[in-house]
């Protein structure tokens, strides 16, 4: 027997000292567990995710600081705890080691040397770093040239590989032509075809998806045609799923459904494990061609879903009054609530970039509080600069940076500098480096010096001026070698213009070159470098940098007005700061959280396609959570905690777009949904008068002008809602597009549904489906009672509220529509666009077929046969659109009537519209 006639399989763990110990035991069932994810509704914060159950602690083993407990200085606050059920299907857990896997002996079945079909049905998280080479299944050995074949996924490509003869020499490669859709599940099904003589001299290898290994088959991309007639070596090697042990890429990391291999194309089954049938905890089973399979490594057959991972934050002891009754309340939350606690705002891009290189002998960020007397040291224990004349926190144009200082002189003898010494270095010095970041609104005619280099070398002092025509580098001599060295040159000699009205990079490096040195100076912008200049001195030694300071000579206003930052002193060159100068602005919304993440070491999994998010501003000074947020928001993802690790995640905007349902539930069958529904009819979301700001730029409006929920006074609209945001994007233009999606989502007119409760209980047969959905998921109820509207409800969920205790399991989803996000897919047939404004320019009965259709506004409908069949609705009933004819307005429409069971008659002016017009995605 199984749940709900036997008590729901339910395991809690703690990781103790490394290992995941199982403490269901000590669980009270007289106690739910209870589960909270992801947010309220659409436009609220997400919030850390949260479990609370209660253990018995009847011996003080939970009691943290006692020395009596076992588990005494292993556990404590944030030790991590993970929930899971064992129910429904099956599937083989791959944890992404080596040698984790599924594998069968040789056998002369699977010796193909034709005709190849290979098929794979698995969830992966793994397929969102396209870093990684994903093994997936093979028949292939290095050990004695015992190569057949192998499949592997590639930055989000398919890759097939096989040999004729079993060498490295005979193997090829083919790669799909277009990379595969990732769905929001992550899981996917993938299959090549591979035709080793397609009877026109060559070989062709075919790549298709799906969404289950039983489902339809769309190819990806265009077939891959080979030069010259092949065959597939018929190797010793075992068939193994998961772990390619001579492949050299990444394991897979999550689950396999079921696999098939086929001799020939849509041929006969010679392998055909199918995981989601085998008993959980089997560890050797015969498939249905014969081939008996075995569980290798950490691998294993489970039907475990994880539904909490996170931390505990709180042990609160608590007992009866006669003590005979001591239990913990354990709370535990995601990895967001430590993230939040007490965090302080990350520094400067450039602040946290430049002290990560490991040639960095000294750095003065100049990021000083205004009222500062002397610039302090970014690297541990190193000195100040000495300063004088310095305005602190007076320019703040450098997107890379805090507020930096500006030279201002007054009008007496005191003179706008700053000077220090450079710490001793045990590092040799056969070069050196001084990078500085300045803006200077104008250059003066005469050389105003920026930059004075103090070194142990045959020139023991380096400036570098510059002027409105041109650059030096004076070279200073003691001793009798007394002197001065000096290089000029013009801006137009060496192809630029005076670097002037904008924050410029400036790098003076000098190496040695046997016996002579090499001079450097440069200037960037960003990742551009804008002037190069190379000359070279003989008989000279390099020496190391001893101090530095600025100006050095010249009048008392050489350096008015100019702004100075990020002195940094090198054992090298450098050119890695480009991108932190401009505070990373350019970047994608997921590439700026994942490297974020990886700065600050937090796990996180991007859903989505960086290379099609949107662009960002530049990083400022922020907390960490609040930079993610920022992102998210720019993009108008959605950021939260993965269920089944400790690491954030985020779902792009693109991932919401046209999404297949995870989750279907019949509001007339018996699929545990609870009812009734409480639909909600209201303006809480309602914004028509939408005002984007950018951070650092321009704004752009958006209203909605006409229509139920314009502006207008009702009854021809509601009024106005109106809002104004400001999002961090990378330049103006993208402010309109931003501000029409958010009018969009503003002004959607549907239904909502704010909580859908599911008892799977009562619907054990949805347990796959219930516990798929995730934050971002689609799920729809079909059916509806007569008195909602007739078609399939279509909702998003938000987030959930999960109990688990012995014979309960429920979900509750916090849900928004998911109809706004139903956008246009160039080339997809139901990607139609409405019409600004159509309506009947004649009454009609409830049995008409022909209707006169006026159009208002916007384009005429389209007569092209080829575009029909497409449903409409006129006063909620559904038609079927079955022709179009007329090239003015009003227009003859042929329809079949009473789609949805809708039967009414129409008066002329009611508004024709598109059944599912879609949104122009942002």
């Amino acid at each position: 027997m199984a749940f709900p006639e036997t008590i729901l399989p339910i395991t809690v763990e703690l990781d103790i000292n490394g290992t995941w110990t199982n403490v269901s035991s000590d669980v009270y069932e007289r106690d739910e567990i209870r589960i909270r994810r992801g947010r309220s509704a659409e436009t609220e914060a997400i919030v850390p995710s949260a479990c609370n159950f209660t253990l018995n602690n009847a011996h003080g083993k939970y009691s943290p600081k006692n020395p009596r407990s076992p588990y005494y200085g292993a556990i404590g606050r944030n030790t991590p705890v993970r929930v899971s059920v064992d129910a429904g299907s099956s599937y083989l857990m791959l944890p992404g080691a080596s040698g984790d896997s599924a594998t069968t002996p040789d056998a002369a079945a699977l010796d193909i040397t034709g005709d190849l079909d290979i098929r794979v049905d698995f969830t992966s998280g793994a397929l969102q770093d396209v870093n990684v080479v994903n093994e997936l299944a093979g028949k292939y050995l290095t050990t004695g040239d015992q190569r057949s074949w192998y499949l592997t996924t590639s930055n989000g490509f398919i890759v097939f590989r096989w040999s004729s003869t079993g060498t490295l020499a005979t193997s090829i490669d083919v790669t799909s032509t277009e990379g595969f859709p990732i769905p929001r599940s992550n899981r996917i099904a993938l299959r090549v075809t591979h035709d080793v003589d397609n009877g026109a001299g060559g070989s062709t290898t075919t790549f298709y998806t799906s969404d289950s290994i039983d489902g339809t088959w769309i190819q990806l991309g265009d077939p891959v045609i080979n030069s010259g007639v092949t065959t597939v070596f018929s190797s010793t090697a075992n068939l193994e799923i998961g772990s390619l042990a001579a492949v050299g890429g990444q394991p897979l990391d999550g689950q396999v459904h079921a696999f098939q291999l086929r001799n020939g194309i849509a041929g006969s089954v010679v392998a055909n494990p199918d995981f989601a049938a085998q008993a959980a905890g089997v560890t050797s089973f015969a498939d249905s061609a014969g081939r008996t399979w075995t569980v290798n490594g950490g691998a294993s057959i489970s039907n475990r879903k994880i539904r909490f991972l996170g931390e505990v934050s709180s042990w609160p002891v608590r007992w009866g009054t006669g003590g005979d009754d001591v239990y913990v309340e354990v709370e535990a939350a995601g990895i967001l609530r430590r993230l939040g606690q007490g965090a302080a705002p990350l520094k400067s891009t450039l602040r946290r970039t430049i002290p990560n290189e490991s040639t960095l002998l000294a750095y003065w960020p100049f990021e000083d509080e205004e009222g500062s007397t002397r610039v302090a040291s970014a690297m541990a224990g190193g000195p100040s600069l000495n300063g004088q004349g310095l305005d602190f926190a007076a320019d703040s144009a450098l997107a890379g940076s805090s507020p930096l200082a500006k030279f201002e002189s007054d009008s007496g003898a005191t003179r706008a500098l700053f000077f220090g010494s450079v710490p001793d270095s045990a590092v040799p010095a056969p070069q050196w480096s001084v990078e500085f970041a300045f803006n200077a609104d104008s250059l003066e005619t005469a050389y105003q010096d920026f930059i004075r280099v103090g070194t142990t070398g045959t020139v023991d002092s380096w400036t570098v001026g510059m002027s409105s025509t041109g650059f030096r580098i004076l070279g200073q001599f003691d001793g009798a070698a007394a002197g001065l060295y000096s290089v000029t040159d013009t801006w137009a000699n060496i192809s630029g213009t005076a670097p002037v009205g904008d924050w410029y990079r400036c790098e003076l490096y000098i190496r040695q070159f046997h016996a002579s040195i090499e001079i450097y100076l440069r200037w960037k912008q960003g990742d551009t470098v804008v002037m190069d200049f190379f000359t070279t001195r003989s008989d000279s030694i390099v020496g190391r940098v001893t101090g530095i300071g600025a100006p050095v000579g010249g009048s008392q206003a050489d350096m008015d007005g100019i702004s100075i930052g990020h002195v940094a002193v090198f054992s090298n060159t450098q050119t890695i700061f480009n991108e932190a100068d401009l505070g990373f602005t350019g970047e994608t919304a997921g590439f700026r959280m994942k490297r974020l993440c990886s700065e600050e070491e937090v796990s996180f999994f991007l859903h989505g396609n960086t290379n099609q998010e949107v662009f960002v501003g530049p990083q400022r000074p922020a907390r960490f959570l609040d930079l993610l947020q920022e992102a998210a928001d720019a993009d108008h993802g959605i950021l939260y905690e993965e269920r089944d690790q400790t690491a954030l995640a985020f779902q792009d905007r693109r991932r919401l777009y046209n999404q297949t349902p995870d989750l279907t539930l019949d509001y007339a069958g018996s699929d545990g949904l609870v009812v009734p529904l409480e639909p909600v009819d209201d303006d809480r979301y309602l914004r028509n008068d939408v005002m984007v700001q950018r951070q650092g730029g321009s704004s752009a409006r958006a209203v909605q002008e006409t229509g139920p929920l314009s502006v207008q006074a009702p009854p021809d609209g509601v009024g106005i809602y109106s809002e104004q945001t400001t999002l961090t994007l990378y330049n103006d233009d993208q402010l309109p597009q931003h501000a029409s999606w958010l009018l969009h989502m503003g002004t959607w007119d549907e239904t909502r549904y704010p909580t859908v409760t599911v008892l799977l209980q009562n619907a054990v047969h949805l347990i796959d489906d219930v516990a798929r959905v995730d934050i971002g998921s689609r799920l729809d109820i079909t059916n509806p009672p007569t008195w909602l509207p007739p078609d399939t409800i279509e909702l998003m969920a938000q987030g959930y509220t999960e109990i688990l205790h012995q014979y309960r399991w429920e979900l509750s989803f916090a849900t928004s529509p998911a109809g706004p996000y139903r956008t246009a897919v160039v080339g997809a047939a139901a990607s139609r666009i409405d019409t600004g404004g159509s309506e009947l320019a004649a009454g009609v009965t409830s049995s008409a077929t022909a209707l006169s259709v006026t159009t208002t506004s916007g384009p005429l409908w389209t007569t092209n046969g080829a575009h029909v069949p497409f449903d409409i609705t006129v006063g909620g009933e559904r038609m079927t659109v079955t022709a179009i004819s007329g090239a003015s307005s009003p227009q003859a429409f042929t329809v079949t009537r009473s789609v949805n069971s809708i039967t009414k008659s129409h008066s002329a002016g009611a508004a024709v519209q598109l059944f599912a017009p879609v949104a122009i995605p942002l």
